[in-house]
């Protein structure tokens, strides 16, 4: 994807630089936590956006979490995913289109509890907002 454009963030974009340049040789790991890549659709440019997110797994299955530092608002990597849910993922050098959802009710305690425990902060980042964090779960489509 030539015309994906990647976080503004510029640490973000050097990560995900690292990421790709390297197959994830070199940013799958970022401060010893697993990351992955995410390409959504931008739901008003209709543009590939690319950013890296902690990620955990749950069977065949990739969990992320749409808590951009406990922030009021949910990022715009998630809204666009809720417009259009098919998105693309790179894991190390594994790369495959996928369908996003976010967690339900009854899926997200267990899921969110997962996700605690591979990046503690999620739970300091939920305590700082009103926002209910979503969950999102990626399956990797055939």
């Amino acid at each position: 994807m030539t015309d994906t454009t990647d976080s503004p963030v510029d640490w973000v974009q050097e990560h995900i630089t690292k990421y790709v340049e390297t197959d994830g040789e070199q940013g799958h790991l970022w401060r010893g936590y697993p990351t992955l890549l995410l390409t959504t659709t931008g739901r008003a440019s209709g543009k590939p956006r690319r950013t890296a997110l902690i990620y955990g797994t749950d069977g065949d299955r990739y969990v992320v979490v749409a808590s951009q530092g406990g922030a009021p608002t949910d990022p715009n990597w998630y809204r666009n995913l809720a417009a259009d849910p098919e998105v693309h993922v790179q894991v190390k050098a594994d790369k495959f289109t996928a369908r996003a959802r976010t967690a339900t009710e009854a899926e997200k305690p267990a899921l969110w509890k997962m996700m605690a425990g591979v990046y503690p902060p999620y739970e300091e980042y939920q305590a700082k907002t009103d926002r209910d964090i979503p969950v999102v779960i990626l399956q990797q489509m055939p």
